[in-house]
């Protein structure tokens, strides 16, 4: 029996001792960060619903009388060991206007997002978004810009490829993929997969 434990803890010349401590962190680090998540949350006016999951704190930033809410069961990885593909920071959900609007649907995943909306994001049910993804409906320098937002909509089960930019007055159409490192600047049409810069349709999703 000693003889069995002694072999199973040093294999593969102990990578054990990496894989089940790092789990166990990631385990307590995700419990710590989503009870602190809770009262950040409460205190700013952010609405989280049932089952969210958060790995680190997250930047949230609600202008006055404006609004976020995020539905059930959404996992936010801030921190960059959470996922190994590499996140640059913290996820970071900002308004920056009155009335200003991001809805984020249920069973959403995000690593190192950065959602800023002056006017109003909507993004679906069961959309996934790759490390370091960018959604914004505004120029982020309206003072010097002279431009006004437009609403970003993004529907169900959409998943967008790391370091993907996602620029105003773009909607993407329900079960479509954006490739990574895309720079979305027109609508993407639904079951379609997409990529480049700019982004296009490169080919349709067999159903």
């Amino acid at each position: 029996m000693l003889k069995y434990l002694f072999n199973h803890l040093t294999e593969d010349n102990g990578s054990w001792w990496v894989v089940k401590p790092g789990n166990f962190r990631l385990f307590c680090f995700k419990s710590y960060s989503g009870f602190i998540v809770k009262i950040i949350s409460s205190f700013r006016g952010i609405k989280t619903e049932k089952g969210c999951v958060f790995f680190g704190l997250p930047c949230f930033r609600r202008y006055p009388f404006s609004s976020i809410v995020i539905g059930k069961n959404c996992t936010f990885r801030s921190d960059h060991t959470s996922n190994l593909i590499g996140v640059n920071h913290k996820c970071i959900l900002s308004t920056h206007q009155k009335q200003a609007k991001i809805k984020i649907g249920d069973d959403c995943g995000f690593s190192g997002v950065s959602i800023g909306a002056a006017k109003e994001i909507s993004i679906g049910n069961n959309v996934l978004c790759g490390a370091n993804v960018v959604i914004t409906d505004f120029d982020w320098h309206l003072n010097i810009s002279n431009t006004q937002p437009k609403q970003v909509i993004i529907h169900d089960n959409v998943w967008i490829g790391l370091n993907t930019v996602i620029l105003k007055g773009v909607e993407i159409g329900e079960n479509s993929i954006i490739g990574a490192n895309s720079l979305v600047v027109r609508n993407i049409p639904v079951n379609v997969v997409a990529g480049g810069v700019p982004c296009k349709v490169l080919k349709p999703i067999a159903k």
